[in-house]
């Protein structure tokens, strides 16, 4: 009986528990209640997730040591929710990725006598990606449009995308993030000018009747760029209290120590590759702004990255290979056909595909542990993150052995498909999607992992971007 009563007891705890919990339909009526009231109760079945109330963000963002200060406000904190609760993958991501770039970020950064924190808005603007590529062209880790790109040294043609390029484009990013906080005096607008072009800045400034902070000409500004700015400062508060809201980075990813040569001739990064003993992946990670595995007539005097450990040998070999490595018109024409894959559109995880775009239409890629690899390195590789890797192939810890078959899914939805056989809970994917507050196309693709903004529009023939709370939009 007494076994009983606890059981009893047990049961309308987690009953009350979960009854209580943060349901994303119930985010609209939330919002409108008594912000001291509102606690973030999740219920997650695999991990676990604290509880945070808005007073105790308030008091941390309010301690936090930053040149570019902030007070909390509910859009911001919405902000905070997601990546803390709703999205804890992309976070998770981000953190596998930061070791990659941060310190690049911070020495440029420091160069112009910026604030550091500025690294945070890679993150908005690519997921920490050098790929990455948004609907409308923009590209890299800082997402420049090739107009601008132009503007600030970058050249870019089919087969080599200065834009891609970590060290060009933090540089360009820096000059241009510069430049507008000279133009308005104002680190929140000129992060909205750098997102929406200083033109719709001027614009939001003059109807709000000359108001120059970002919340007073918010209801002026395009849409995305409200959630833009709130974004990154949900950013800079998340990633200094990882610990807080259980968020560790499983395996770090550590960049790969390189050398910049010169060869002065058209390359064929492939054979770089076999004569030198080197990863042919791991010359496509040092050098993302290369496309096609090759290196172009027009970019003759193009530095290479090589991996440092291959730096002597490839420096001393140079006239030696150098025929070897040579690109003749029908091998550029191959490797231009064979590298010709979708370049990913900027998303929650951005994964590099080589199938077609269509959601449902992934590839299944074996992928053999090389020595040296780690699940991070590996996970970085492929757009991918250590957890999804390890789901994928029923790997208990980190370990892996050289030889190894790993599988790799390219597009996101495989890993949903995957974590929902392996859970034994799999049930029919939602059709339909309620809009939420501050929500916009482009974040609701991050949240349905696999459905990009173009398809959303397709199938609820959105001629815009613009959506409202409560409008209910078809997701498959």
């Amino acid at each position: 009986m007494k076994n009983l009563s606890h059981l009893l007891i047990t049961a309308l705890f987690f009953s009350f528990l979960f009854s209580t919990s943060v349901k994303a339909q119930d985010f609209d009526r939330l919002s409108n209640a008594k912000i001291e009231e509102q606690m973030i109760v999740p219920n997650y079945q695999f991990e676990y997730i604290p509880d945070f109330t808005y007073q105790e963000v308030a008091a941390k963002i309010k301690a936090m040591e930053t040149d570019m200060p902030f007070e909390l406000n509910e859009k911001i904190f919405a902000f905070i929710n997601y990546f803390t609760v709703r999205n804890r993958e992309y976070t998770k991501m981000v953190l596998q990725r930061q070791n990659l770039y941060f310190p690049l970020f911070e020495e440029t950064l420091t160069d112009h006598e910026m604030p550091e924190d500025i690294k945070f808005l890679a993150i908005i603007e690519s997921g920490l990606n050098p790929k990455a590529k948004s609907r409308v062209g923009a590209m890299g880790l800082w997402q420049f449009m090739p107009a601008t790109g132009r503007m600030y040294s970058m050249n870019l043609n089919r087969d080599v995308d200065d834009r891609m390029d970590p060290e060009l484009a933090t540089e360009g990013a820096a000059r241009y993030l510069k430049s507008l906080y000279r133009m308005f005096g104002d680190w929140e607008l000129a992060l909205a000018a750098y997102n929406c072009g200083p033109g719709n800045v001027r614009k939001a400034i003059k109807r709000s009747g000359g108001k120059k902070t970002f919340w007073g000409v918010y209801d002026y500004l395009p849409k995305e760029t409200r959630s833009y700015v709130p974004q990154f400062q949900a950013m800079m508060y998340v990633l200094r209290h990882t610990e807080d809201h259980n968020l560790f980075l499983e395996q770090p990813t550590y960049p790969i120590a390189f050398e910049k040569i010169k060869f002065n001739q058209e390359l064929d990064l492939e054979q770089l590759a076999t004569v030198a003993g080197v990863c042919v992946e791991d010359l496509e990670f040092l050098n993302p702004s290369i496309q096609n595995r090759l290196v172009p007539a027009t970019n003759l005097h193009m530095a290479i990255r090589v991996p440092k450990e291959k730096a002597e040998l490839i420096a001393a070999n140079k006239e030696q290979y150098a025929e070897a490595v040579k690109l003749t018109s029908e091998r550029s024409d191959a490797l231009r056909a064979s590298n010709s894959t979708a370049t990913p559109i900027k998303s929650v995880a951005v994964a590099s595909s080589t199938t077609n775009s269509s959601a449902g239409q992934q590839q299944k890629v074996i992928y053999t542990v090389k020595s040296g690899d780690v699940l991070g390195t590996i996970a970085t590789r492929n757009g991918t993150t250590v957890t999804k890797l390890k789901t994928w192939n029923n790997l208990r810890s980190n370990n892996i052995r050289v030889g190894q078959k790993l599988v790799i899914y390219k597009n996101q939805a495989n890993f949903e498909n995957t974590l929902a056989q392996n859970s034994g809970n799999a049930g029919p994917a939602p059709e339909s999607y309620t809009v939420q507050p501050g929500d916009t196309l482009w974040l609701i693709s991050k949240k349905l992992n696999g459905v990009t903004v173009d398809q959303l529009k397709k199938l609820n023939n959105l001629q815009s971007d613009q959506i409202k709370p409560g409008q209910k939009l078809k997701i498959s």
